[in-house]
């Protein structure tokens, strides 16, 4: 059984990010990278897939340059066999484009799963992994808070976060599975595991040899940030609050 879990190089929690002067990109100088949270569980619940008794291969794989590589250490140091980053080279990229890049690759590896963050913390989008499984053709299940493959390996139960409490359903193998915070608690990668992650194989892919990997329809055009609001104004009693109305033409 092979496993593919799809990983992105996002800033850390805390980071503080800058408009340019322009308003057209992220001043991202002096910023620190990790993997995108969700991403993270994603790959803790394949290790268990694996750890639970299942014959699998763990892979990851990204998009991205070069300063991708230390987050897919990260995942190869936390247990993961191997990994695949896809070389974009320059090129424009929109989630449909991602999304196109990582069907790419999973119809190279054939993997009997696909995981993935819910969505990755810079953008929130939530978009590439429901894409993912749209132009595979596989079913899918979103915030999934518990997976649990059967005794044959053709299908998951999945119980999915949604509005009104949780839902229970069941995917045919292939499918592809969105990760949300409480499906579990990723492990800290050991020493041991950081020494091996060394000399475990990374693949790298140009983007432009992928075949049809899609294209790019989307840009961003500029940024802005929110306007800030003037503070509140409190009101202890109901006649305050009467004149405060009246003052303002609301009553």
């Amino acid at each position: 059984m092979k496993l593919l879990v799809t990983l992105k190089r996002t800033p850390q929690r805390d980071a503080r990010i800058r408009i340019s002067e322009a308003g057209d990109s992220l001043d991202l100088d002096n910023v620190q990278f990790e993997v995108n949270p969700f991403d993270e569980l994603a790959v803790e619940e394949a290790l268990r897939i694996r750890e639970a008794g299942a014959e699998v291969e763990v892979v990851v794989v990204t998009v991205g340059g070069e300063e991708c590589q230390q987050q897919l250490i990260s995942a190869l140091a936390m247990g993961a066999d191997r990994a695949v980053r896809v070389e974009p080279s320059g090129q424009s990229l929109d989630s449909l484009r991602v999304a196109g890049a990582l069907v790419a690759v999973a119809r190279r590896e054939e993997p009997d799963l696909v995981l993935a963050g819910k969505l990755a913390v810079d953008d929130e989008c939530g978009q590439v992994p429901a894409m993912m499984a749209g132009l595979l053709g596989w079913p899918q299940a979103n915030q999934a808070s518990s997976v649990e493959l059967s005794e044959d390996a053709s299908s998951l139960r999945v119980v999915c976060e949604v509005d009104a409490g949780l839902e229970t359903v069941t995917l045919a193998l292939p499918a592809v599975v969105m990760a949300d915070l409480r499906l579990n608690e990723p492990r800290y990668a050991s020493l041991p595991g950081i020494m091996k992650a060394k000399k475990k194989p990374v693949e790298v892919l140009a983007l432009d040899e992928l075949g049809d990997a899609g294209s790019t329809r989307s840009r961003v055009t500029g940024f802005r940030a929110l306007e800030e609001k003037s503070p509140g104004v409190r009101i202890d009693t109901a006649e305050e609050l009467v004149r405060a109305l009246e003052e303002r033409k609301l009553v």
